[in-house]
């Protein structure tokens, strides 16, 4: 059974980065159901976009791809600016890009370190804050929304300077709240578990320490689903939280209640 009204976005204008990552394809086919307009950034070629989303079933007369590398800010702020255009009306600005490496934090490079912070946490400054502008200029009590992680509170071995851009995140999206409500621009934050997609999947699958740690760490006992993502970002593009701004909502099957090893 449908979890919401197919008509619950509808006027929505939404651009989401990282859109055709394994998440974000479910996040933005999520909002197309519920009658949402979204513009799609992320860093494939065009014909390889196309295929995806022509492979999605996307609605191009409310989807649109829009390349960009967010991690530099003439990009970011171009991105924006389309996206705004081709929306109409930019009504929020879903954060979502990231990347993640696994390596133990004593063999960690620098240049691995640069490029997970530049992206997860630099790219999502440069969007939110571009959007924000936007949103004041256009006189829109718009929405920002970061999809940060569980682990932003709760250290996940192997992947610290992941950890660490969540963590930032974090006081990103809360220090944005407190600056913004003035203007009537909510900034929140969803934070999922281990999500049965993406490289958690695919280290489930092929490593057994991982599959070890991660079936601890999940008291209700299962990978999480990434329409639960969907679901979650659905809520926090929707009217019923109006009410809210620098919040997290986990939505991690638990994970975060408690250390695992």
């Amino acid at each position: 059974m449908p979890v919401f009204s197919e008509d619950c976005l509808k006027g929505q204008g939404i651009l989401i980065t990282g859109g055709l990552g394994a998440i974000g394809r479910v996040i933005v086919s999520r909002f197309l159901e519920v009658s949402a307009s979204v513009a799609v950034n992320d860093v494939l070629p065009e014909d390889q976009a196309a295929r995806v989303m022509q492979e999605a079933g996307w609605d191009k007369a409310r989807c649109s791809y829009l390349r960009a590398d967010i991690t530099k800010p003439a990009e970011a702020l171009s991105l924006v600016n389309d996206g705004r255009r081709w929306l109409g009306r930019l009504d929020v600005a879903l954060c979502h890009a990231g990347m993640a490496h696994s390596c133990p934090i004593l063999d960690y490079s620098a240049e691995d370190w640069d490029k997970i912070l530049e992206l997860n946490l630099k790219g999502a400054f440069l969007v939110a804050q571009a959007a924000a502008r936007a949103m004041v200029a256009q006189g829109v009590k718009g929405k920002i929304i970061f999809t940060s992680s569980w682990v932003q509170d709760v250290p996940w071995p192997e992947i610290t300077p992941y950890n660490v851009s969540k963590s930032g995140m974090k006081m990103l999206m809360r220090g944005m709240a407190r600056e913004l409500a003035a203007k009537g621009i909510r900034v929140n934050s969803l934070a999922p578990g281990i999500v049965a997609v993406g490289m958690a999947k695919r280290q489930l699958d092929t490593e057994p320490d991982y599959r070890r740690r991660a079936e601890k760490a999940i008291p209700l006992g299962y990978m999480q689903p990434p329409e639960s993502v969907a679901d979650a970002a659905i809520f926090l593009c929707s009217p019923a939280s109006d009410y809210m701004t620098g919040a997290t909502i986990l939505v991690d099957g638990g994970c975060s209640l408690y250390p695992m090893d």
